[in-house]
């Protein structure tokens, strides 16, 4: 039988009934399989509710002040096809009086360990309080800008987080609550570890069925891919990859 919560659940997601429920029950019965492509829907589920844990201890609203203009990643997959690092550099735009801060989060593959994580500020801000989710492989980072925003004054930052603790990567995705700017994602390889075919996608939500698919060629001499949205829906877009 369903439950309330999972009810609750269906209508905040739009989704039709009982399918939450299904999806779930497939999800315990792949559980034993840490490998699979992609986080499962319970993943993502249990680690927005650690974010919201997370940035209540930071006395952060979850859009921080600011509308994001410009996001543009590099993920680096290391020799061991593990996710190595993340940069991103962000331009934004505050919609009120006095911020001076950012709430970076990362969330780990399979097996990743928060712990082992660092942080680095690279350009426009430094580092700050960081909290850390063990269990579902969920960091936050607190960048601290040295100047306090106006409304509609506009900042550039960038910093990286130094991860390497999980399994095999299989693909890097980018969720949004809401419509944003430009969004640029570009995925390295190791000349040691390279996939055999690349292929970009969008997703609704996280319960909802992938389009979008899209195969990326794979530069040659920089072995890398990338994708352009020039405006970022809700929803998720990334780029996945078979290692063959």
């Amino acid at each position: 039988m369903i439950t309330r919560s999972g009810r609750a659940l269906e209508e905040i997601l739009q989704l039709p009934e009982e399918s939450l429920i299904r999806l779930l029950a497939e999800t315990d019965d792949r559980s034993g399989d840490r490998s699979s492509a992609g986080r499962t829907y319970r993943s993502l589920v249990e680690a927005s509710g650690v974010l919201d844990k997370l940035l209540a201890e930071f006395g952060t609203p979850r859009d921080g002040g600011l509308h994001t203009l410009g996001h543009h990643e590099r993920v680096r997959i290391g020799t061991r096809r593990e996710l190595a690092e993340r940069e991103s550099h962000h331009i934004v735009r505050a919609h009120r009086d006095g911020v001076d801060r950012y709430i970076a989060v990362h969330h780990g593959d399979p097996g990743a360990d928060p712990e082992r994580m660092h942080v680095r500020a690279l350009e426009n801000c430094r580092i700050g309080r960081i909290r850390r989710h063990h269990d579902t492989g969920v960091l936050a980072a607190e960048l601290l800008f040295d100047i306090r925003l106006r409304a509609g004054d506009t900042f550039l930052f960038r910093y990286t987080v130094e991860d390497g603790t999980a399994d095999v990567c299989r693909e890097y995705a980018r969720g949004a609550d809401s419509p944003g700017g430009q969004y640029a994602l570009q995925v390295c390889f190791d000349s040691s570890a390279l996939p055999v075919r690349c292929h970009r996608f969008t997703q609704h939500s996280a319960a909802a069925p992938r389009g979008g698919r899209q195969e990326l060629p794979l530069s040659a001499r920089h072995r890398s891919v990338h994708l352009v949205e020039p405006r970022l829906r809700a929803g998720y877009v990334g780029i996945t990859w078979d290692w063959g």
